[in-house]
């Protein structure tokens, strides 16, 4: 009966991802006939997507703060791939992911039509990335990010490159710090990172074959990027999130100016 209800939760989640492909097929068919489709729209309906994708996998979210009133450059930690459709469902976004995403099987397709952006690691175009995030964000369109540049286990944060955060002080809007905590029995989940060599069935039968764990979201106060480099805005955002996850602020660094980013 345990391996029917893994199996049996696998398949929901695999249904809501056949609503997802759906909805982007008509996105595509649009884009055929030429019919024009807002980022605005686009947006929409990958929150409804993220919203069903979220509630199929097995965690109990709480969401703490406040959301935006403006539209924001969203930085968060990383530790999963469920950080996407999690944070995903709390308010209508585009990411900021890695070129790899966009030749995966379904999931690349699903991203390039949500309005995802993508960045090639280690290939120099951060100042083209930069431009492409700068206008997204110009045109009132909140727009995610992971400036850790890979996921962690959870149990620390890694340092916040800044490079790409240029792109608030180009558009001239606040930085929105995320925090995204895992828990299982009140202590961090060692199940939900996906580190190392996972691949995602086996993740998922992990995840499944286990009790609902908590997922906290907190939404922290906006930073303002006016006046600021882009190394500032960084730390601060890294030190903010630090805080909300472990209570403490991490002893000062010397800044990284190395920014790519990795979605799950």
């Amino acid at each position: 009966m345990g391996r029917l209800r893994v199996y049996g939760r696998i398949a929901r989640v695999l249904l809501v991802v056949g609503l997802g492909l759906s909805m982007a097929g008509v996105f595509g068919l649009f884009e055929r006939l030429g019919v024009a489709n807002s980022m605005v729209r686009r947006q929409r309906w990958s929150r409804f997507f993220m919203a069903r994708l979220g509630n199929a996998l097995p965690f109990r979210v709480t969401v703490h703060g406040e959301l935006p009133q403006q539209p924001m450059l969203w930085v968060s930690n990383h530790v999963s791939w469920t950080d996407i459709p999690l944070l995903g469902m709390v308010a209508p976004l585009s990411f900021l992911s890695k070129a790899e995403v966009r030749t995966w099987p379904v999931a690349g397709w699903l991203a390039a039509k949500a309005g995802s952006l993508f960045i090639r690691r280690g290939s120099g175009d951060s100042q083209l990335i930069r431009k492409q995030m700068t206008r997204h964000l110009l045109q009132k369109h909140p727009l995610l990010m992971f400036p850790e540049g890979t996921t962690t286990d959870g149990r620390s944060l890694r340092t916040f490159h800044g490079r790409l955060l240029a792109s608030a002080i180009d558009a001239d809007v606040a930085l929105q710090p995320v925090a995204i905590r895992y828990l299982r029995a009140g202590q961090v989940d060692p199940l939900a990172p996906f580190i190392g060599d996972d691949d995602l069935l086996s993740h998922l039968m992990r995840l499944f074959a286990n009790d609902q764990g908590d997922v906290e979201i907190h939404l922290l106060k906006p930073i303002a990027c006016a006046g600021q480099e882009r190394a500032a805005l960084a730390y601060q955002a890294q030190q903010a999130v630090q805080k909300a996850l472990f209570g403490e602020v991490a002893l000062p660094a010397e800044p990284r100016q190395i920014g790519t980013l990795a979605a799950a």
